[in-house]
């Protein structure tokens, strides 16, 4: 498989002659689209089909959709998704409810993603909703309750795969503890526990995962997860159990130091299997496509393993139904 470990963004709502020059020459393994990307459906469809015509056959394409405030499909072109939160308070009032919103909403989540032609929904997040943290995570997380927060994860997850969309847990090993925006500092996780892996392992068998841009001192005082070859193989392959794709969070976040292209290299050599550098500037990119080595036997088997279990999971949806469904559960 001859793409570059390297998840890329991109500058704009279409190509330019510089970014597909780039992504043909440079067959990175995927890109992620963001608010910038988007405008329309129509809009949307022409740019990812010029995506694929310049991409490798094997490449993916991302969008952050987690419902709530993260959300790149908005109204009022796509459906409105409840956030993370809501369903986790509609947990705490009725387990049974709460499953089917979180599988409801991961299905829709899912079948807007498929209907605009992207593989992979960067959802579910899975770190703990803790009180007195920053609100980084907040209402994007489900709960406090570890346990919960595996159970709501899961349904979202199985709802996303069920529209032939990959999720992505995220942030391992937990972002819920984090005392500042990873997007402006560094976080440092000091009072960390066991219990926030417990989601995590409760869905170790997901195809996909995110790392988190967060130094945890008890497991590696000097590099955050996500550079930290320590963390990725003794907690997140070890403790975690998690065998599929490892992408990093966005490099070009200010809690990493130095350039892209080292922080690229920096991740991928700590054992993530894809880099991804979100800024969508073609300088940027280029530099990290160079610093990037080819995916290895081990992630070309996980990417594949991935699709298939895509394929398998897809069912035949009634998003109609299903919407006014979750209408009557939230109401």
């Amino acid at each position: 498989m001859h793409l570059k470990a390297a998840i890329l963004g991109i500058p704009g709502t279409s190509l330019g002659w510089e970014t597909r020059d780039l992504l043909r020459a440079g067959t990175p393994a995927g890109v992620i689209l963001f608010g910038r990307n988007i405008e329309s459906p129509a809009q949307l469809v022409t740019l990812i089909a010029a995506l694929r015509a310049e991409l490798p056959p094997e490449a993916v394409l991302l969008v952050d959709q987690e419902g709530g405030r993260v959300a790149r499909l908005k109204p009022p072109h796509w459906r409105k998704h409840p956030s993370a939160g809501r369903i986790g308070d509609l947990y705490a009032e009725n387990n049974e409810s709460g499953l089917r919103a979180a599988w409801i909403t991961g299905a829709l989540i899912g079948t807007d993603c498929a209907a605009s032609g992207f593989d992979v929904a960067c959802a579910p997040v899975l770190d703990r909703r803790l009180p007195g943290y920053h609100d980084i995570v907040g209402d994007r997380g489900f709960s406090a309750d570890p346990n919960a927060v595996a159970a709501l994860g899961a349904a979202t997850a199985a709802g996303l795969l069920a529209a032939g969309i990959l999720p992505v847990m995220k942030h391992l090993p937990g972002h819920g503890r984090a005392r500042v925006d990873s997007h402006l500092a560094l976080p440092v996780d000091e009072d960390g526990d066991d219990e926030d892996l417990i989601p995590f392992i409760g869905n170790a068998r997901l195809p996909w995962a995110m790392t988190a841009h967060l130094l945890y001192p008890r497991h590696d005082a000097r590099h955050p997860a996500t550079l930290s070859g320590t963390i990725i193989s003794d907690i997140i392959r070890g403790r975690i159990g998690f065998d599929g794709v490892l992408v990093s969070d966005d490099l070009a976040m200010q809690a990493l130091f130095g350039p892209p292209a080292a922080r690229a290299a920096a991740a991928l050599e700590a054992g993530c299997d894809l880099a991804m550098y979100c800024a969508g500037d073609d300088g940027g990119n280029a530099d990290v496509l160079a610093a990037c080595r080819y995916v290895t036997d081990n992630t070309a088997r996980r990417l594949a393993a991935s699709r298939e279990v895509a394929q398998n999971a897809r069912e035949t949806l009634d998003a109609a139904a299903l919407a006014a469904e979750r209408d009557a559960l939230l109401t």
